[in-house]
């Protein structure tokens, strides 16, 4: 194989097929990337058994050819050679020269033999989202996504597609984010896409108005997006049965800028550390939200003006769960819906049902 391509174009595909690769493994082919040299194109591949990313970029191809090199190597050599050009040149042995300016690196490869297959998918869009509306989608959920292994299906993100509407979800006990967007489509599904996956798809979505491309399988996903195909395994399980998870009727309502509150409850976790954990008390007076806190460093008071109809009410909360519901608002006013201070928080839009997110109360002491 020999290629010269442009150094950027390069660095930006080895770095986004790098993701899709193992940092350690018995098996050195998964810890590199499969490089293939075609006609005016070299083609990237990264594939760790359970995520594989593709690309292709433009190169002058002086020999066909394909070989795997070391993911973290092959990136750490590409960023820091000098140059706008790299030049690839490997041989039988699999011994490949990387040269750019002045400088010249010889690293070993493996054979394209070794890499394992990336699973076949039908390559039709199942269903079409506008990149800007998907990456919101799950820029809004994916913090809810668990992070423990003691209900594996939960380390994923439940997708429910029926009704010219495609919904969300992410659960992990404590939290549940919904979000929610009408589709032109009459599909009917339910796929669990696990959250390492939507982690780095969040990531290539950057064309807001330009199309991504989703194809469902039985046992897996592909996303097409921009010059990116990639190949995911789905998650199999019962997913938590979100609708029967939400309250639906609450006691209290409170209308309240998203920012302020944000920034009230932001203030008021200074004095809570990894080593001082403390709920944050929250209490929803006649037309005002007051935050207290208290641990070993001292007290935090704050309050938030709001618009509140309904019963008074006062709950704790890990501030840290509610401040990424917050954020994940997206707006500047929200609607916190309580039924009473040991019953789940609902958080929504004032107008329209686009997000939910919903956040479990501690129980804290009446002590002041």
């Amino acid at each position: 194989m020999r290629i010269i391509c442009q150094k950027d174009l390069l660095v930006e595909a080895v770095s986004n097929t790098a993701r899709a690769t193992c940092a350690k493994s018995p098996v050195p082919a998964l810890e590199g990337i499969l490089l293939k040299a075609e006609e005016g194109k070299l083609h990237l591949t990264g594939y760790d058994l359970e995520l594989g990313i593709v690309t292709s970029i433009e190169a002058k191809t002086e020999q066909q050819g394909e070989l795997v090199l070391s993911a973290k190597l092959l990136l750490d050599i590409i960023r820091r050679i000098p140059g706008e050009t790299v030049s690839i040149d490997s041989d039988e042995k699999y011994l490949a020269t990387i040269r750019g300016g002045a400088s010249e690196f010889t690293i070993p490869g493996l054979s394209a033999e070794e890499f394992p297959e990336l699973p076949n998918v039908e390559t039709q869009a199942d269903l079409v989202l506008k990149q800007g509306v998907l990456k919101s989608m799950i820029d809004q959920t994916l913090f809810a996504v668990a992070t423990t292994d003691s209900k594996p299906v939960h380390t994923g993100s439940l997708f429910d597609i029926k009704d010219s509407c495609v919904t969300l979800v992410s659960v992990d006990g404590y939290r549940l984010a919904l979000r929610r967007e009408p589709i032109v489509s009459d599909l009917a599904t339910r796929f669990i896409v696990p959250g390492k996956t939507l982690s780095e798809i969040s990531k290539l979505l950057r064309e807001e108005e330009e199309e991504a491309y989703l194809v469902v399988s039985q046992k897996h996903i592909v996303f097409r997006i921009g010059g990116y195909y990639v190949v995911s395994r789905l998650l199999e399980g019962d997913f938590l049965d979100y609708n029967a998870a939400i309250p639906k009727i609450s006691k209290t309502t409170v209308k309240i800028n998203s920012r302020a509150l944000t920034e009230a409850v932001e203030r008021t976790s200074l004095l809570i550390s990894d080593r001082l954990r403390s709920p944050i008390k929250l209490a929803v007076t006649e037309q005002k939200v007051q935050l207290n806190c208290s641990t070993s460093m001292g007290k935090a008071h704050d309050e938030v003006e709001c618009e509140v109809s309904g019963e008074t009410v006062s709950m704790g909360f890990n501030n840290k769960y509610l401040l990424d519901a917050l954020k994940a608002a997206d707006c500047d006013m929200v609607k916190l819906e309580i039924n009473g201070a040991l019953s789940p928080m609902r958080i929504i839009p004032l107008e329209g049902d686009s997000f939910l997110f919903l956040v479990l109360p501690v129980r804290v002491k009446n002590d002041d």
